[in-house]
C-alpha cells in the first residue's frame, strides 16, 4: 500500500496563505501513483487566521476548491484521500473534521476532533459537545483497511490511546498542525501512540518554513511509522510530499512477559493495568469546575432524601443520576483523620454520643451510621475524604464544606495541608472547591493552596455582605443562606447576585428542595442550587433524572 502525506507551507498573513494553498493543490496533482493520499489540518487555511469570521470566510471560499481537487486525486490515483477543514454540517457552531474519500470521490465517512484547545474552543467558537460526550472511537474500514482517527491536540491525551487499541485499527491518521512542538517532540509523540495501538501512524501536518530558505524546527514534521514505533519517512521542516510503502497488516507483537506468548505491546499493559496508581481519566470524568457549564444542581450531602447523608449510597445516587456536584462537610478527629459529617454532635445520624473531634477515627468505626435512616442502611460506616476521592474524584464537582469549631478562628495547618495533600493526590483539585463562612479558614486555604478554588458562606451572618467576604479572601463564589430570601428584601438579595457577578463571583444557593423555588431563584441570577432532593430539584431546568 502506498502512502503519500502532502506537506504544504503555512504562513503568517491572508496573502502568503492564498500561495500556500496554491502550493497544496500543486503538490497534490503532481501525485499520480498512491493508495492513500492525506492533507493536514486545516488544508483549507493556510494561514494564521485570527479570529472566528475570518476563518470562516476562508474556508467558505477555498474549502469547495480544495474538496474539487481531493475528489479528482482520489479518481485520478484510485486512492483515499483524508483532508481536514471545517465543517457546519452537523452544528451550526462549526467543527473541526477530517473528511474521508473514497476512490470514486464519495464521502465514506468523517472524524470531528475530540480535543480543543483554547483557540478553538473560545476564540474560534467550536462546537464543544462532540468533545464532551463519551463514545468510541471512530473507525472506517475501507478495502479490509481499518482507518482511526486523531487531530492535533488529540494526540497529547494519552488516556485515550488504549481505548484505540482495543479497537484494532491498522491506520491511525493524524491531520494536524501542532505550531509550537518541536520534531522531535512531535516523533516521540507518533512513536508512542504507534507503539501502542500496534497501527500504523500517518501525522500530516505543515512546513512553517514559509519563506524560502527559513527553516523551522517546529511544527511539520510529516511521517509515517510503523506499529514497532519506528519512522518509515519524515519530512522534518521540509514543504514536499513523503511517500512510503506499507502493509497496513501488519503488526508488531513482543514477549508479553517471561514465558508468555508473544502480544502486542496493549494487550501486555492491560494484563496489569492498575487504575489505583494513576490519575482519574476515561469516560467517567466529568468537566472541572471551571468547565462545568451552569445552572447546576448540587447534592447536598448527596442525594440525601434516598441514603443516609454524606454517604457512598449518597453521593454514589446523586452521580449516577447526573448530578453535576455534591456538597459534603468535613471534621477533624482526634487523632487527626478527616472524616464527612454535618454536625459536630454524633448523636443525630448515629448509634454515638459526644463531638467528632474527642473521638479516633477507629471509635467512629465501630458505630452506625446508617440504621438511624432506614434498617436496610444498618451497619454504615462513617465516610473518610479518601474514601470519597477514590470512589468519585473527578467524577463529579464536589463542594467540601470545611467544618470548623467556631466563625473566626483559623484551623490547625498540618489538618487543611493533609486535607490538600489527598485532594491533590487524586488529581481532583480543579474539580474540587472549598466552602466555608469562617474568613480566617477562607484565607489559609488560599495561602496553602491558591489553585483551589473557594466558596464564601453565609453561616450564621444572614445579613452580611457576602461579596466582600469573598473579595476579601480571593473566593470565586459565594454561598447564599436560603434566610436571606425570608428575611431580607427581594431587591437586598438580586443586589447581592448582581453584585457577585459584576465581581466575577459565581452564587450558590442552600437550599431548596422544591422545584417551583428553585426554579424562581435560578431566574434571580442564582448559579448553582444545592438540594436534599436531587431527583425533584433537578427537573427545575429541564432534567428528568
Amino acid at each position: 500500500m502506498k502512502i503519500c502525506l502532502i506537506q504544504p507551507p503555512y504562513a503568517k498573513t491572508r496573502e502568503r496563505g492564498d500561495a500556500c494553498l496554491r502550493r497544496e493543490i500543486e503538490m497534490l496533482r503532481t501525485i499520480r501513483d498512491a493508495d492513500c493520499i492525506v492533507l493536514p489540518e486545516y488544508s483549507d487555511v493556510l494561514w494564521a487566521a485570527p479570529d472566528r469570521e475570518t476563518v470562516i470566510a476562508e474556508h467558505e471560499k477555498n474549502a469547495p476548491v480544495l474538496f474539487e481537487e481531493c475528489r479528482e486525486a482520489a479518481v485520478r490515483c484510485g486512492a483515499v484521500v483524508f483532508c481536514n477543514t471545517l465543517d457546519f454540517a452537523d452544528s451550526p457552531l462549526g467543527r473541526n473534521t477530517t473528511w474521508m474519500l473514497d476512490p470514486a470521490g464519495a464521502l465514506v465517512g468523517k472524524y470531528a476532533k475530540r480535543h480543543l484547545p483554547p483557540l478553538e474552543r473560545d476564540t474560534l467558537g467550536l462546537d464543544p459537545s462532540v468533545t464532551e460526550t463519551c463514545e468510541p472511537p471512530v473507525i472506517l474500514p475501507y478495502g479490509g483497511v481499518r482507518y482511526a482517527f486523531l487531530t492535533c491536540y488529540d494526540f497529547y491525551f494519552y488516556e485515550a490511546f488504549p481505548m484505540i487499541a482495543r479497537a484494532r485499527p491498522d491506520i491511525i491518521v493524524g491531520c494536524s498542525l501542532q505550531r509550537s512542538d518541536r520534531h522531535a517532540a512531535s516523533e516521540i509523540m507518533c512513536r508512542h501512540l504507534a507503539y501502542n495501538t500496534n497501527a500504523t501512524v500517518l501525522r500530516c501536518s505543515v512546513s512553517m518554513a514559509d519563506e524560502p530558505g527559513t527553516p523551522s524546527d517546529v511544527c511539520g514534521a510529516s511521517m509515517i511509522v510503523s506499529p514497532s514505533g519506528d519512522v518509515l519517512k519524515a519530512l522534518g521542516g521540509e514543504v514536499g510530499v513523503v511517500t512510503a510503502e506499507i502493509d497496513p497488516h501488519a503488526k508488531y507483537c513482543k514477549a508479553a512477559g517471561f514465558g508468555r506468548a508473544p502480544a502486542a505491546h496493549w494487550e501486555y499493559t492491560e494484563y496489569g493495568r492498575n487504575p489505583r496508581q494513576y490519575r482519574p481519566s476515561g469516560p467517567a470524568m466529568v468537566p472541572d469546575d471551571s468547565r462545568m457549564p451552569y445552572p447546576r444542581i448540587c447534592a447536598h450531602r448527596g442525594f440525601s432524601t434516598i441514603a443516609p447523608e454524606n454517604s457512598l449510597p449518597a453521593f454514589g445516587a446523586a452521580v449516577a443520576m447526573g448530578a453535576e456536584e455534591i456538597e459534603f462537610d468535613l471534621w477533624e478527629t482526634a487523632d487527626h483523620e478527616i472524616v464527612s459529617l454535618h454536625d459536630a454532635n454524633l448523636d443525630r445520624v448515629s448509634t454515638g454520643t459526644g463531638f467528632v473531634w474527642d473521638h479516633t477515627l477507629e471509635s467512629l468505626g465501630k458505630l452506625d451510621f446508617g440504621v438511624k435512616t432506614a434498617p436496610a442502611f444498618e451497619g454504615m460506616k462513617i465516610l473518610t475524604l479518601r474514601e470519597i476521592l477514590e470512589q468519585f474524584a473527578c467524577q463529579v464537582v464536589m463542594n467540601v464544606h470545611v467544618k470548623s469549631r467556631d466563625d473566626v478562628n483559623p484551623l490547625p495547618e498540618a489538618y487543611l495541608r493533609k486535607m490538600i495533600g489527598l485532594i491533590r493526590q487524586f488529581g481532583a483539585e480543579k474539580h474540587c472547591y472549598f466552602m466555608s463562612g469562617n474568613p480566617a479558614l477562607l484565607c489559609q486555604l488560599r495561602d496553602f493552596a491558591p489553585d483551589i478554588a473557594r466558596c464564601a458562606g453565609a453561616d450564621g451572618d444572614v445579613h452580611g455582605d457576602l461579596v466582600e467576604k469573598a473579595l476579601a479572601c480571593g473566593c470565586s463564589k459565594i454561598q447564599l443562606f436560603s434566610p436571606h430570601f425570608r428575611h431580607n428584601p427581594p431587591d437586598f438579595v438580586k443586589q447581592q447576585i448582581d453584585k457577585a457577578h459584576e465581581n466575577g463571583i459565581r452564587v450558590n444557593l442552600f437550599y431548596s428542595d422544591d422545584r417551583v423555588e428553585a426554579a424562581k431563584y435560578l431566574a434571580m441570577g442564582v448559579d448553582t442550587i444545592l438540594t436534599n432532593d436531587y431527583n425533584r430539584v433537578s427537573q427545575a431546568i429541564g432534567r428528568t433524572g
